[in-house]
Parts: C-alpha cells; structure tokens; sequence
C-alpha cells in the first residue's frame, strides 16, 4: 500500500471518529488495533500492551497529575479569592481598570492552573458579572477574559506543553519555560490593546470618576496585608518556574513543590478541608488518568505510523521539495490553525506532532522554537470560532452573553496572538532566552 495512502486513510479515519463524539482514546484505539491487524497480525497486539506500559510510565509525566493537583486545590479552596481582592487593590485608579483587573487575574490564574477552560469559567463566575454592572463594554470584557485565559497553557504550569514535548521529544523544562516570555508579551498585547481602544472611544469604560468610586468602595483591608497574604502564591509560581530555571528542580519534582504550596496556601488561609482534598484528588486522578490513557494511544498511533514507511517517506518527501523554509512552515501552521476551529486542540495534537516531527527535523527547526509556536497555535484554537472550547466554558458560567457576541469579541485578540506568533518568528529569541539557560 502507498505511503500516503496510509497517512491519508489514518489521519481522515481519526478525524472522522473525533467528529462523531466518540472519546478520543476509543478513535485511537480502534485506528491502532486495525493497524496492528493489517501490518502486523494479531501475534503483535503484545507490542500494543508494551506500548502503553512504556508510555504511562514516562517519569517527565509525572508532573502532569501534579500540575492538575495543584491547580484542582487552589481553586476548590477559595484560595484564588485573596489575589482577586490584592488584585483590585493595586491596579488603582485608572479608566478601563478591570479590563486591567481581568488581564493581571488571568495571568496569574494562568501560572496557578494551566488550563484555559478552567480559568476562563472562573473569570466568568467571578468578573464578568461586575464588568456588566459597572457599564464596561461586554464585547471588550468578553474578549479580555478569554484571551487572558488562554495564556494559562502557555505561561508554566501548563499541561498541554508537557504532552507537546513528550511526544515530540523535546526537553520538558525547557518548552515550559519558552512560554514564559511569549505568554508576558501576550498579555501586554492585550492590555495596551483594551486601554488604547477605551481611549479612542471613551464609552467602552465608564468616567473615570466610576471607576475612582469603583476603587475607594473597596474594603479597609490594607495594601500591605493583602500583599502579605499573596505571599504564598508567589512562593508557588516560583517553585514552578523559578526551580525548573534555576535547574534545581525537574519539572515533576518543581510540580510536587506547587502541590505541597498549594495545601500550605490553602490551611494559612484557613480554607483547607479533607473534603476539598478528597475532591481535588480525585477530579486530578480522573483527568490524569484520561491524559494518560490517550498519550498511550496517541504514541502508539505513531509507531505504526512509522512502521508502515508513512511518516520517512513524508520527511524523504520534504527534503526533495524546492519550497523554501517559510513555505513549509505557514503551511503546517495553517493546517493546524484551521483545523482547531473544528476539532478538540489536544486530540490534533496527537495526531499531527507523528506526522510533523520528522519533517520538522529534516527541515533542521530548532525544536523548542518550533513546538512554542505550535502550542501558541493550538492554544488560540480555544478561542477561534466556531468551536473555541474556552469560548463554550464560560457560555456555560455566563448564559446570558450572546453567543455571537462571544465569536466576534475574541476576533480581535486572535489577530493579536497571530501577530505574536509572527514576533517570535522574526524574533526567535522570545522563545529561545530563558530555555539557554538550562543549558549552561
């Protein structure tokens, strides 16, 4: 059989299945056991059992469960509350200030979770019911909460980098800390973005005398005591990305010290209960296993690939090509970007990263540059309509924002997260700074 007729027929079959509801782990499972029957025989389902045992106990996965652990106790306990009220209180007196509020928020948030549906969901519990009150413009504060959100699988901790480096085989530590940058310059984007449009047209936020109102209403609480309860949770971004930096720590071991600042947090602040932990971890078991499961399949999904001659022809393919370098990039970047507005970020990246990686090492990319911008890529899928996942999560929490209000707000921060990505292409050190120096 051709080669591109396998890659064709398995990567159309998988996403066939993903359109059909079916759970991603049971599309691979059934792509991968017709696969072993055709090119292997039934004799070699043993490879599929060592497959899934060698991937499940990767030891860089490890931190995956830890990093969903932290986040699930942070936030069941409440303990986001006090850097809600620190927040409000030193941003001060300024027009647009909770378009400002809302970005700070979802950064931090962002380097507490690692998951955009969750913090996007939160924000809209929490901030976007006083923005409508206040008279803040709902397209402009719809769409600073869902781009703010989805830097939280960008800046560390995030989940969806560690399943990106693992398959790809790139370092873990490394590809965590390459967002760090590009996740602040993001958010820079977005701030200067909102505070320039309530210049241009002052309705989009009320008087400044409002919002000086908005300031002195809040609590007697002084500045320095919230800033001292905030302690903790900058003691825990810090063992995240400040150990992993500072090469002290693995990505996992940096992750069990998140876990251990978040129960700390939690019993300082006088919110830890054995009935939020019992919930915590069980809700992190259930989404770590379901990661876990579908990793295993996804991986052997590219073994059989690689077995069948698909995935070296492509990469011999690719080399004889006289397209220049660019060519080749947009057009693997815009086949993933189109595709996110239709299928689940995660489940794309599990089937394209077999297919992309070795082209992407015959082309001669530098890798950690090349899978940042595909994570930035997939995450801006969560916010690109027509099926954006972060944009459905806070639907859920805000029923009576319009969903076509929702569409057209995050088009504006997706132009913006397109010309990021065009940045850090220019700019590859964005990127590639702080990861040199876990190699010195």
């Amino acid at each position: 059989m051709e080669w591109w007729i396998v890659l064709l027929a398995s990567a159309g079959l998988l996403f066939g299945l993903f359109l059909t509801g079916m759970p991603i782990f049971l599309a691979f499972l059934a792509i991968n056991v017709g696969g072993v029957l055709i090119f292997l025989g039934p004799r070699a389902f043993g490879m599929v059992v060592n497959s899934v045992f060698d991937t499940t106990t990767t030891a860089t996965l490890t931190a995956i469960p830890l990093f969903v652990l932290m986040g699930e106790i942070l936030f069941r306990s409440g303990s986001t509350d006090v850097l809600f009220e620190a927040a409000d209180r030193i941003i001060g007196r300024i027009r647009g200030r909770q378009y400002a509020l809302s970005m700070l928020l979802a950064t931090v948030f962002g380097a507490l979770s690692g998951s955009n549906m969750a913090v996007a969901a939160m924000m809209g519990r929490t901030i976007y019911p006083g923005m409508k009150a206040r008279g803040y413009d709902e397209r402009l504060s719809i769409g600073m909460i869902l781009a703010g959100a989805s830097l939280a699988p960008v800046i560390p901790p995030s989940v969806l980098a560690i399943i990106i480096a693992t398959l790809a085989n790139v370092s873990v530590a490394g590809l965590l800390i390459a967002g760090v940058l590009p996740g602040l310059m993001l958010a820079t984007m977005f701030l200067a973005y909102a505070l320039l449009r309530c210049r241009i047209d002052p309705t989009l936020a009320p008087p400044l005398a409002t919002a000086e109102q908005e300031a002195d209403g809040r609590n007697a609480t002084s500045t320095a005591v919230l800033l001292l309860r905030c302690l903790p949770f900058g003691l825990i971004i810090f063992s995240v990305m400040g150990f992993i930096l500072t090469g002290v720590a693995t990505p996992s071991e940096s992750a069990a010290t998140g876990v251990i600042g978040a129960v700390v947090t939690a019993a300082l602040l006088g919110r830890l209960r054995l009935g939020m932990l019992w919930e915590s971890l069980t809700q992190a078991a259930y989404i770590a296993s379901m990661i876990l499961i579908i990793m295993a399949s996804s991986t052997m999904f590219s073994q059989l690939l690689a077995f069948s001659g698909a995935t070296g022809q492509l990469a011999s393919l690719v080399a004889g090509t006289s397209w220049p370098d660019w060519a080749l990039f947009l057009t693997m970047m815009a086949i993933v970007f189109v595709c996110c507005m239709f299928i689940d970020q995660v489940a794309l990246m599990l089937v394209v990263i077999p297919i992309y990686l070795p082209v992407v090492e015959t082309i001669g990319f530098d890798p950690l540059w090349f899978w940042l911008l595909m994570l930035l890529n997939v995450v801006v899928g969560g916010i690109t309509p027509p099926f954006g996942y972060a944009m459905f999560a806070f639907k859920g929490v805000a029923p009576d924002a319009d969903l076509r209000d929702i569409f057209r707000a995050v088009l504006p921060f997706v132009g913006l997260f397109l010309f990021a990505m065009l940045v850090i292409y220019f700019v590859p050190e964005v990127a590639t700074f702080l990861p040199g120096f876990l190699e010195d």
